[in-house]
């Protein structure tokens, strides 16, 4: 396969995730098929299966892609103990703003009863968690496991703030 025919076939994989997570975030898990992805990308169902074998691997691939995005987001943000939640909070909100649908989809992914989608994102959050308390720990943060794991909560709230659009919901948004 020549560099351009890969850059397509990458392309249209980039493509086939960027509407599955507008479609998981419009319609859900339950109501979004291959099928809808496929018609959205313009490329048949198996063409779909040829990068995710089922519904439930392309629905992993978005969540992994955004909490990917989240810990990078929070990794790279430096600030003194005393703004470091807040600029991580920014970082956050900038994610939404221009990932939406993916951070959206991370947020709620508890609430999917897959099995193994439950099990990525207690394992996901469980790691954001982590590098979180981490983050504040080294810059010195006090009690900075409790204050982790207030900063997620801050981010479950954002994230229904943004679903049922009640911005009043998200504190964050009043900091700007």
């Amino acid at each position: 396969m020549s560099p351009k025919d890969e850059a397509a076939v990458a392309n249209r994989k980039e493509q086939i995730l960027n509407s599955a997570a507008s479609l998981f975030a419009s319609q859900g898990y339950y109501k979004t098929t291959t099928a809808h992805v496929a018609e959205a990308v313009g490329v048949t169902q198996p063409y779909v299966f040829h990068f995710f074998k089922t519904k439930e691997q392309l629905y992993l691939a978005v969540l992994d892609r955004a909490f990917h995005r989240t810990r990078e987001a929070f990794s790279t943000v430096e600030a003194p103990a005393d703004q470091l939640a807040h600029r991580m909070g920014e970082a956050f909100n900038a994610l939404l703003a221009t990932h939406r649908n993916e951070i959206l989809l991370m947020m709620q992914a508890y609430s999917t009863p897959e099995p193994a989608v439950r099990e990525f994102a207690r394992t996901c959050f469980s790691d954001i968690y982590d590098r979180v308390k981490e983050r504040f720990e080294k810059a010195g943060v006090p009690q900075a496991g409790r204050e982790a794991s207030s900063f997620i909560s801050c981010g479950l709230i954002i994230s229904l703030s943004e679903v049922l659009e009640m911005p009043k919901l998200s504190f964050w948004s009043d900091l700007e």
